[in-house]
């Protein structure tokens, strides 16, 4: 496996060069090529998964191994934690490739989304390979430049205008962790995160070193989407085209934000409590505040990404918890219960929010318009989006057997656990007001007594739109099994491992 992991990299690098240029000459190649190169990806993560090898490997470009103990070259290392993200990003985007088969008929420039779409993969998949900082950083501007872009597909006003303040954001977010890096370099003298972390040991926690991990969680904040960073996303998500909505609340927003934020202050940094409570405090207002702004919106897209907000600050809270756990020397089982449910609420908000952007994407296909109160009596003519998305619905709000329900379980018993009674309490109203929201979504989209009047014809969304839609729709159940032993220990186990590990990064990447 050493030599197939820079595969990851090189194979949707490769596609996004070769589609713009074969694509000319051959008709639907963009799409085959795009589609073959996610489920070979797909099929390799899955042949690491399943072999249950979790041991970490490490691949360094050239051969350039130890000098002296100093790390000299790049280095790509796959282990427990960035093998579930490959699964996540490459799994969505097979998906997504699929579905736009259909979908992006309606664009002239099939070739570039594909390419655009290539090349972002590419840049989330160097993300969570690397264990390099800097290159951490390359591979992060790879999958945010192609995201501006796809973000402005469509050229309307409002895509530009959405992409413009993304662009914005996006920059600062990037020059702040820029600036962490280049002073983290004059403070270790490395850019290796193992080497990083073995300097760190031998520091003092400094004031420095504070100052770097404030300005680290600012940028991949801000990357990420959290409260109070969040000003990019709606408009965003909203004026993309749903496929690449899917891709950037489904994957994009964990691989360059809270991948990066959970790898860094699990394996780089030595874990400190003011530290976990700022990541804890910044996902508890994410949760609370994200979904007490969906609750109001009438533009289905923009509900849906004012939940992911919401959603993510579940994931970032089991992971703060974890990190309070440890750094107060706490019960170790406590903590790796809370990290388990924050992982296993990533891969789940994945697939149930990936699902509802894909939904709201048919519905837009179909009628035209993302506005609840034009909608109404759509289940009818689309059994198909009707019912997976009830499922998605379902799932995000933690109603039982969907995937949702076991994720918040885990973070509500570790919060109780842990004495953490008001991120309980919080976690359970948030999921309230989230069934409270995706009831408004069903009862005016689909079970409405006043039946859409528009001129459209109601009826259900092409093949491709449909199976990627289903697939995720069984997904939602089926994710139900992580939580059962067996399952658990080939996806979800090697992933808390690493993370509970966190003293032992730097010496099985080095091997020292």
């Amino acid at each position: 496996m050493d030599n197939l992991i820079i595969l990851f990299v090189i194979v949707p690098l490769g596609s996004a060069f070769l589609i713009p240029i074969i694509g000319k000459f051959i008709p639907h190649f963009q799409k085959a090529f795009s589609l073959l190169a996610l489920l070979f990806l797909c099929a390799l993560i899955l042949n690491y998964l399943f072999s249950g090898n979790t041991q970490y490997v490490v691949y360094k470009p050239g051969g350039w191994g130890l000098v002296e103990n100093v790390p000299i070259g790049i280095y790509l290392v796959l282990d427990g934690l960035s093998a579930f993200l490959l699964l996540i990003i490459n799994a969505i985007g097979l998906l997504v490739v699929f579905y736009a088969f259909s979908y992006m008929r309606k664009y002239t420039a099939e070739n570039n989304f594909y390419a655009l779409l290539c090349l972002m993969v590419a840049g989330m998949n160097g993300v969570v390979l690397t264990g390099d900082i800097f290159n951490l950083y390359v591979f992060l501007e790879i999958a945010v430049i192609a995201s501006y872009a796809l973000v402005a597909f469509g050229i309307e006003k409002n895509e530009l205008e959405a992409s413009f303040k993304y662009q914005v954001l996006g920059g600062i977010a990037s020059l702040l962790i820029l600036l962490g890096i280049s002073l983290l370099y004059w403070q270790t003298k490395t850019l290796n995160m193992a080497d990083i972390s073995n300097v760190l040991t031998v520091q003092a926690n400094n004031e420095t070193i504070l100052f770097i991990q404030i300005i680290l969680i600012t940028g991949f904040g801000l990357k990420g989407a959290m409260i109070p960073f969040h000003a990019w996303l709606p408009d965003a998500h909203s004026s993309a085209p749903s496929p690449i909505s899917a891709m950037l609340s489904g994957v994009l927003i964990k691989a360059i934000g809270i991948y990066a934020i959970i790898r860094l202050f699990y394996n780089m940094f030595a874990i400190t409590y003011p530290i976990a409570l700022i990541i804890t405090v910044i996902g508890t207002l994410s949760m609370v505040i994200g979904v007490l702004l969906a609750i109001g919106q009438w533009d289905l897209k923009r509900l849906l990404a004012y939940h992911s907000i919401s959603q993510m600050g579940y994931v970032v809270i089991g992971m703060g918890m974890g990190m309070l756990i440890l750094a107060n020397n706490g019960d170790r089982i406590v903590a790796s219960l809370a990290i388990a449910g924050g992982l296993f609420h990533l891969i789940n908000h994945a697939v149930f929010k990936g699902l509802l952007f894909l939904n709201a994407g048919a519905i837009e296909y179909v009628i035209g318009t993302r506005n609840l109160k034009q909608m109404g009596g759509l289940a009818k003519g689309m059994p198909v989006t009707s019912a997976t998305s009830l499922s998605a619905s379902m799932a995000i709000s933690g109603i039982p057997p969907f995937n949702g329900f076991f994720s918040k379980l885990l973070i509500v018993i570790a919060a109780i656990k842990g004495h953490y009674y008001l991120l309980a309490a919080l976690a359970v109203f948030v999921s309230i007001i989230t069934l409270a929201s995706f009831l408004k979504f069903q009862r005016y989209a689909f079970f409405n007594k006043t039946k859409y009047s528009g001129k459209a014809i109601v009826k259900e969304v092409p093949f491709a739109m449909a199976f990627s839609m289903i697939v995720m729709g069984v997904l939602c159940m089926a994710l139900s099994f992580l939580i059962f032993p067996g399952v658990r220990e080939l996806i979800l186990s090697p992933a808390v491992e690493v993370l509970m590990e966190t003293t032992k990064y730097s010496g099985k990447v080095l091997g020292i």
